[in-house]
């Protein structure tokens, strides 16, 4: 017969290179371990320093202030407190490794290192770590072998094995591990393979976003009995105590619902990645252009819901071109968000650049250069308004727009952050849709139709000449998008795409758009990751190259 034990899980929102804010952060979770007489706080992976750190976990003075830290959290242990769990790196040989140390008052500190170092997609732990040697991964607290498995190495059976070998009676998983769509079956298909051993493990994640990587937490208890216990709420931080039974194999959990799925977890991802990069980077708030179509529509209710609608400023800028429809749609969408809502005309930026530029174009007709110049002076105009009052400009294109080149450099691309960069415009219609019909928790705006319905029903249009229409150049959305998809995400040939369907030559010039548009993709604000492969760190293309399939 073993005793139960109390393990505090903590799932929070470290900032990376933040280590005194982490460990303040880890103090709380430890009154609250002390508060719940807890026997072990479990933190997330490289929590001290944040994750990933990327090329900063290079320099020396990083990795001495993280352990100086975990030296300082050590001395506050006192004889009655709980034992921590916490990872943080750490540097030996010159080199550094992702570890995770267990401290306990009055006992020599343990140190496991992170086995698995991925370098595939979003990942390159092994640029910047060296992988350990985890010849005995676990340690024994209160009668009962515990496990201990940093986040890659639960997708494969070395470490896993190791601890079962060991007859361990529970196994840690202490993880950062990114959300994409997909994340909740990758999981379950890659843990099932040593799951089937009935070997009861907690999953203990991260949460918050990092630049381009949204981390939705979803830790949870496991056992073969009951399967996935959640331990908070999706896309939440919290702190938890639950307790272990190691006779029973089983868990007394407080349990969650299920983390969101689907067009619920697609928004709140991107709400997440949005309100995180603001707030992390010292914004006061976000300025954008609402130009009445769907993009600006649904960037502007992601930003009221990730910040409140007072850290929100709207600007319409309209030109010569842009309809009565357009300029109704946007006021009702700035109202129905309750945003700060201004009218900037552009026309006499217009006209002086016109007149700048009249002795060069003479005798030159109209073309996309006055329409780029339209585009570019609504950036200026948004850059002004940002360097004056501090607001960041978020910008608005969506990943079909990105993937063919229909978006202007320092236009419509200018801005420090894109939460639309990882969804087609299929997908904007479908989240916008969404959004007006929800009515659960979570988001700051106001429930109900925030986007006018006739902002999602009429034809999308950049309204940069008369009657210009996105169909005019570009095949029907739901057409290009399903070639984008094969191209970009999961990397088909064009005579695949074919076979599903569509014309070759539609097909062979959005390929060749694609591959001319990567210089401005490399130009262009970070995004949150949502589908198998985002433009940046997940799909890395060369700027010049000729290849372009048969």
């Amino acid at each position: 017969m073993a005793n139960p034990i109390s393990l505090t899980i903590a799932q929070l929102n470290p900032i990376v290179g933040d280590v005194r804010g982490n460990l303040t952060l880890a103090r709380e979770a430890l009154a609250r371990a002390r508060q719940d007489n807890s026997d072990l706080l479990v933190f997330s992976e490289l929590f001290l320093l944040g994750y990933p750190p990327e090329d900063l976990v290079l320099k020396p003075r990083v990795t001495e202030a993280c352990q100086a830290a975990l030296s300082e959290l050590e001395a506050e242990l006192g004889q009655n407190d709980p034992a921590v769990l916490i990872g943080a790196p750490i540097r030996l040989d010159h080199k550094a490794r992702n570890s995770v140390f267990l401290l306990q008052h009055g006992k020599e500190r343990q140190r496991w290192d992170k086995f698995e170092l991925p370098d595939y997609g979003v990942f390159d732990d092994s640029r910047v770590f060296e992988p350990g040697n985890n010849e005995k991964p676990y340690f024994d607290l209160k009668g009962l072998r515990i496990g201990v498995a940093i986040c890659e190495d639960i997708w494969f059976d070395h470490v896993p094995n190791a601890v079962k070998d060991a007859k361990a009676d529970l196994l840690l998983a202490i993880n950062a591990s990114p959300w994409r769509r997909t994340i909740h079956q990758e999981r379950r298909t890659a843990f099932a393979a040593w799951e089937n051993e009935d070997l009861p493990y907690v999953f203990v994640n991260q949460c918050g976003a990092q630049d381009e990587l949204v981390f939705d937490g979803a830790s949870y208890a496991w056992t073969s009995r009951s399967s996935h216990q959640w331990l908070f709420d999706g896309f939440s931080t919290g702190i938890a105590t639950i307790t272990f039974d190691p006779d029973q194999k089983s868990f007394d959990v407080s349990e969650k619902d299920h983390p969101p799925e689907g067009l619920e977890a697609d928004y709140k991802a991107a709400t997440l990645a949005l309100g995180d990069y603001v707030n992390k980077n010292g914004f006061s708030g976000v300025v954008l252009g609402l130009s009445g179509g769907i993009d600006s529509a649904l960037t502007a209710a992601i930003a009221v819901d990730a910040l409140g609608p007072e850290r929100v400023w709207c600007v319409m800028l309209p030109y010569r071109y842009t309809s009565s429809e357009s300029l109704e749609d946007a006021k009702l969408c700035a109202s129905a968000l309750g945003v700060r809502y201004d009218i900037i005309p552009i026309e006499p930026g217009v006209d002086a650049l016109e007149g700048m530029l009249a002795e060069q174009f003479v005798g030159k007709p109209a073309d996309t250069t006055e329409e780029n110049v339209q585009s570019r002076l609504r950036g200026v105009t948004l850059m002004a308004l940002s360097n004056k009052f501090g607001p960041m400009v978020v910008t608005t294109g969506n990943k079909s727009e990105m993937a063919v080149g229909y978006a202007t450099l320092y236009g419509d691309m200018c801005g420090g952050y894109n939460p639309l960069k990882d969804f087609y415009k299929t997908e904007v219609f479908q989240l916008s849709s969404w959004r007006n019909s929800f009515n659960g928790s979570g988001l700051q705006g106001p429930l109900g139709e925030v986007i006018p319905e006739r902002i999602i029903s009429k034809p999308p249009s950049a309204e940069l000449r008369e009657d210009q229409k996105d169909e005019d150049s570009l095949p029907p959305y739901d057409a290009l998008d399903d070639i984008l998809r094969c191209l970009v995400d999961y990397e088909q040939s064009v005579d695949h795409i074919v076979e599903r369907g569509h014309d070759r030559a539609v097909v062979k010039r959005i390929e060749h758009l694609l591959y001319i548009s990567e210089y401005k993709r490399r130009q262009s604000a970070p995004g949150p990751k949502i589908g198998p492969r985002n433009f940046g760190r997940d799909r890395r293309y060369p700027i010049t190259s000729r290849w372009r399939d048969a």
